[in-house]
């Protein structure tokens, strides 16, 4: 159940902070047994215990406890296109998308865990274009519904507001003069709430995460149906 969950370990943060001075393959090879008990087993924890929670905000959204192929991100990066060439991402990372997602760029619920950074939220992250526009058409053909998620008072005082990345331009297609150009130009819809790292040790930390969730939930509802997804 939720409230057995007492917060994360002060040695998975020890973790990250020696992966990121020795971030190369010789070291990880010669800690991955410290790499399982003190970061994959209790984020394998929290997965579980943050499943009850997210079932009241939707069914549809899912907390997949399997250390591989589930909720929790590969520590493993894919530097192929990358001038960074460091193997391994220096924090940990979950998303609990709609059971129709694929990848991260699903709809869906996202927690952010690093020594020197947490943050916990909501929302799609650079979607395909089909998606896009989908997302982009629903905020234009059900105004009403759109202005009432941006103007939520959850979404507004958790997060202080929707944000994501945007064109510089309006989309093609798109008047420049709509009123939700600005959403209209996004590439990410992203509801995201900054926390105190002091936090993620605190038995506290599952009930904020909790919180948030449910504070986002408006977008990612919107989002969702935009898809023709069940939420």
């Amino acid at each position: 159940m939720a409230n057995t969950f007492n917060g994360f370990p002060i040695a998975m943060f020890a973790f990250l902070k020696e992966l990121a001075n020795n971030n190369n393959r010789e070291w990880f090879n010669a800690n991955k047994a410290r790499y399982k008990s003190d970061v994959v087993a209790p984020v394998m924890d929290f997965i579980n215990a943050i499943r009850p929670g997210l079932e009241k905000v939707s069914r549809h959204y899912v907390a997949d406890s399997r250390p591989h192929g589930g909720s929790m991100f590969r520590i493993y990066k894919d530097t192929r296109f990358s001038k960074d060439k460091r193997p391994y991402k220096e924090h940990v990372g979950c998303q609990f998308r709609h059971v129709a997602g694929k990848d991260a760029h699903a709809p869906g619920f996202y927690v952010h865990l690093s020594p020197g950074e947490v943050f916990f939220g909501a929302g799609i992250w650079c979607p395909p274009n089909p998606v896009l526009d989908q997302i982009r058409s629903a905020i234009v053909e059900k105004p009403k519904k759109w202005e009432k998620v941006i103007n939520d008072k959850a979404i507004k005082k958790h997060f202080g507001g929707i944000t994501g990345d945007g064109l510089k331009r309006p989309p093609r297609g798109y008047a420049a003069d709509h009123p939700y150009i600005e959403d209209l130009k996004r590439k990410s819809f992203i509801a995201m709430h900054q926390a105190d790292p002091s936090l993620v040790t605190s038995p506290r930390f599952i009930k904020e995460v909790e919180k948030s969730f449910s504070a986002a939930s408006p977008l990612v509802e919107f989002v969702t149906k935009a898809l023709g997804l069940n939420f």
